[in-house]
């Protein structure tokens, strides 16, 4: 109803009660939605007609009188005690008979006489049928008489009864008031009026016009305006709401919670089979609820309604429909994440004891495929859970069980551990079955839990219960990892694409190149799939990628880039979950740090708690390896010792004893030699050396450098360590080089050469320790020399004023020979020039970097010889 439509029925009234007063008989049927001012108005002209002197008859239909013979019409007779009922009685069953409203007509004709009889009857829609015989009767008969009928009723009521308002329609005196809904400017008036001209938009969406929605949004807090507004449940606004679907009946009420429940994916069909209901009943309550104002084009008018629609439904009756609607759209062809919704929705009502059926299990695993396929990981989580918590069947739950796990790695590699846990436990168990659990085994080698997927191999393979099947006899997966070439490692990178199926063979596919003798190829590869991982909103997947490009950069011998890496590795999932995957990123920042000199730090990070089971996973053996070298760098041979030996007896204990994944032997030699057993560490580089691995380059230079320090030869010791540096540059190990060149360098005068070759493989040490910013290294070799991080300042020393652009392209190659420590008859032959060439561009060195000579080379120098392997 506008402003200018209550106006105008007001007018409509007075002139009826006007007529009525003059002798003419009148009826005025006002018609309109649940919500628009009728009853208002039917106060309206009561209060007019007892002004006026009339007789006023009132009654007001009720749902729950609706089959109560004679209900109204008594209320009518109850509200003057001057009219005699008719002869009935309640329990009268029959038609009322004419006699009965013959009597009824003359008794208020008879008081018409002295004064306007004015009946009033409110929602008409729920008077008993008798009664509306009665009136029917008097609309007919009281022509003549100052009878007035005001009757009110709203138009698509289930329990109206059309023939009754045909019947008045067809009187002479008939009057109809339509009542309709605000007008967008109407509820700005009224906004205004209130002290809410800023939420008129809103108000006016959120209302639909409807006068009765209307003053309860007005009345519901001050700052309720804009379409993503949530109202208080049980507020004002829900109240009205609910008011509005009781008056308009109950079919039209379920046809609203339908709606707002199948929300954008509602229809009439829809909404027909959700219910049950003839489309035609279906049609009618839409209708209704257009008119008031609640749907516009079939869906809910606004967000802040769909609360208040469904709060009026039972737990269990919301679950109900929430599952009955899954199945629905699933019939139809809907999308499974338009059908899961409603299941998750359906989990939301709180009914514990809801068990889903296989159908309802299937629409929440592919309706979580397909967030996958989005990169929405977290919506599949919740979906899986839910599937995990309502399934029945054992061997589904334990299949969705792992796919969980799966995902979960994606966020928090700790939980998706815990998880694994839980689903080995089952698997011991035996309550797997056969080829169900084969997608156990890369989420366990993901962990680096050799023991537990050769332990799934046996199941798979039926020998779970066979305790002497032992992975000895076959290849490991760390085998695998190893033996995998650079090519086929990068072949896969290339044509892979990051899923949760293929993020084990990717990780150990770059596993594969940093363990081997070209681990710079990993660098790139690890960095991208990094990148990957953060558009794919995975922060699991972005640790595990952290950690391996830290273990590459490491590998390379760039210490702080590997710091870097390591601390986004840890900083990436929440230290909370605890789990074993992060020592795989504590190894790399113990190991990093100790070489930095950051002897604090790196003992903060091995002094952390050690996880039980730790050391049954390749990364709590890693942990170990670097906790050893820490020692050796902190002057602890025996703790170093104790840790290295810990690992070999592990690794020969599992089949696992590759020293290209870590050479124990080598590093356990290393502190054997500072506890003064030299026979000792001989024996255990000699076993290492006699190893498959050996033929590696990194795997040989490692030992070629402890085998050497174990050596009583010094020509013997240099010819050793001048091929570890040798393999050791071949291998891209740049701080692994560094050592071996220092100790190249402390041992070539014993060996007869000159000193200050062996002073210029020293200062070559120096300078490639300084730029891993191996600042523990750079001490040891020349304590004296001063240091900065790559990329800080450099104390100021002879030529540190960028040396080589100052000098010729052959004063550089002859400077940087020299600084190696070669003699000038060494860089005459290697350079192919006269002895008496190489002493004039020496001399224009010195001049130019205003040294004295050669000790005073720049050690930049001696670098890029160190960089381009030539060390005679």
């Amino acid at each position: 109803m506008t402003l200018v439509g209550r106006t105008a029925a007001i007018r409509t009234l007075g002139e009826a009660l006007t007529d009525c007063a003059a002798g003419r008989c009148g009826i005025v049927l006002i018609e309109g939605p649940t919500g628009c001012g009728k009853s208002s108005l039917v106060h309206a002209v009561v209060e007019q007609a007892v002004t006026a002197g009339a007789v006023v008859l009132c009654a007001v239909g009720v749902p729950t009188e609706r089959g109560t013979p004679f209900g109204v019409l008594r209320q009518l007779v109850n509200s003057d005690r001057l009219i005699a009922m008719p002869g009935i009685t309640v329990t009268d069953t029959a038609p009322p008979r004419i006699e009965e409203m013959q009597s009824f007509c003359a008794e208020l004709r008879e008081m018409s006489e002295d004064a306007p009889v004015v009946l009033c009857v409110d929602d008409i829609q729920y008077t008993d049928d008798e009664s509306l015989a009665f009136l029917q009767y008097l609309a007919h008969h009281a022509r003549s008489a100052r009878i007035l009928l005001v009757a009110a009723g709203t138009p698509h009521h289930e329990a109206g009864n059309p023939a009754f308002a045909t019947e008045l329609m067809r009187q002479p005196a008939f009057r109809r008031i339509r009542l309709g809904l605000l007008q967008a400017e109407e509820v700005g008036a009224l906004a205004r009026s209130a002290g809410r001209d800023g939420h008129a938009p809103f108000l006016a969406e959120a209302s639909g016009g409807n006068p009765l929605l209307l003053r309860a949004l007005l009345d519901e807090r001050s700052d309720t305006r804009d379409a993503d507004a949530r109202l208080e449940p049980g507020g004002p606004f829900a109240q009205a709401v609910r008011a509005c679907l009781h008056r308009a009946g109950p079919t039209t009420a379920a046809v609203a919670q339908a709606v707002a429940l199948l929300d954008s994916t509602a229809s009439p069909d829809h909404v027909a089979e959700l219910l049950g209901s003839t489309p035609a009943a279906v049609r009618q309550g839409l209708a209704a609820l257009e008119a008031a104002g609640i749907t516009a084009g079939g869906r809910l008018r606004h967000l802040v309604l769909r609360d208040a629609v469904l709060g009026g439904l039972s737990a269990d009756r919301l679950l109900e429909l929430h599952r009955h609607a899954a199945f629905l759209l699933q019939r139809r062809g809907y999308p499974a994440t338009e059908a899961a919704e409603h299941l998750l929705a359906a989990a939301a009502c709180g009914n514990a004891h809801w068990t889903a059926s296989a159908a309802e299990t299937e629409v929440l695993g592919d309706a979580a495929e397909a967030c996958l396929a989005t990169d929405d990981g977290r919506r599949a989580l919740e979906l899986l859970e839910l599937a995990h918590q309502v399934c029945a069947d054992e061997q589904q739950r334990n299949v969705i069980a792992i796919r969980l796990a799966q995902i979960t790695w994606r966020f928090d590699p700790a939980a998706a551990e815990r998880r694994l846990t839980g689903l080995l436990a089952v698997l011991r168990a035996g309550s797997f079955d056969g080829e169900r659990v084969q997608p156990l085994t890369p989420l366990l080698l993901l962990q680096g839990q050799l023991t537990e997927a050769s332990e799934l191999l046996r199941h798979r393979d039926g020998g779970a219960d066979d305790e002497a099947a032992a992975p000895l006899d076959t290849a490991s997966p760390l085998d695998t990892v190893l033996d995998t070439s650079a090519g086929a490692a990068n072949r896969l990178l290339l044509s892979a694409t990051l899923t949760d199926a293929t993020l084990t063979p990717i990780v150990q596919a770059l596993q594969s190149l940093i363990l081997s003798d070209h681990p710079k190829r990993a660098v790139p590869w690890s960095r991208e799939l990094l990148e990957e991982a953060g558009r794919c909103g995975a922060p699991g997947w972005g640790s595990v990628f952290a950690t391996l490009h830290a273990q590459a950069l490491l590998r390379l011998g760039d210490l702080a880039g590997a710091c870097s890496y390591a601390t986004r590795a840890l900083e990436t999932v929440p230290e909370r979950s605890g789990g074993t995957f992060r020592y795989a990123a504590t190894a790399v920042l113990i190991q990093a740090h100790s070489a930095m000199g950051n002897y604090t730090e790196s003992s903060r990070q091995c002094d952390r708690p050690l996880p039980r089971g730790l050391l049954d996973s390749l990364h709590g053996l890693a942990f170990l390896r670097a906790r050893g070298l820490h020692h050796l760098t902190g002057n602890q041979p025996q703790a170093a010792l104790a840790d290295f030996m810990a690992i070999g007896r592990i690794m020969q204990s599992r089949g696992i004893d590759r020293p290209a994944f870590l050479p124990w032997r080598s590093d356990a030699a290393q502190a054997l030699l500072r506890l003064g057993k030299p026979q000792q560490a001989e024996r255990l580089v000699l076993q290492q050396l006699a190893m498959p691995d050996a033929r590696r380059a990194w795997v040989r230079g490692q030992s070629l450098h402890q085998r050497a320090l174990t050596v009583g030869s010094s020509r013997q010791r240099v010819s050793l360590l001048e091929q570890a540096v040798d393999e050791l540059q071949r291998s891209g190990d740049r701080l692994a080089t560094a050592r071996a060149m220092a100790d190249l360098g402390r041992t070539t005068p014993a060996a007869g050469n000159t000193p200050l070759k062996g002073t210029g493989t020293r200062r070559a040490a120096w300078s490639l320790a300084k730029e891993c910013g191996a600042a523990a290294l750079c001490k040891e070799i020349l304590p004296d020399a001063p240091f900065r991080e790559p990329g800080g300042e450099l104390a100021s020393q002879p030529g540190d004023e960028r040396a080589e652009s100052r000098l010729s392209r052959s004063e550089q190659r002859v400077a940087t020979l020299a600084a190696q420590g070669l003699t000038n008859r060494e860089i005459s032959a290697k350079l192919y020039l006269t002895v008496s060439t190489v002493e004039q561009h020496l001399t224009k060195v010195y001049r130019k970097l205003q040294i004295n000579g050669r000790g005073d080379l720049p050690m930049d120098l001696a670098l890029a010889g160190a960089r381009g392997g030539s060390m005679t």
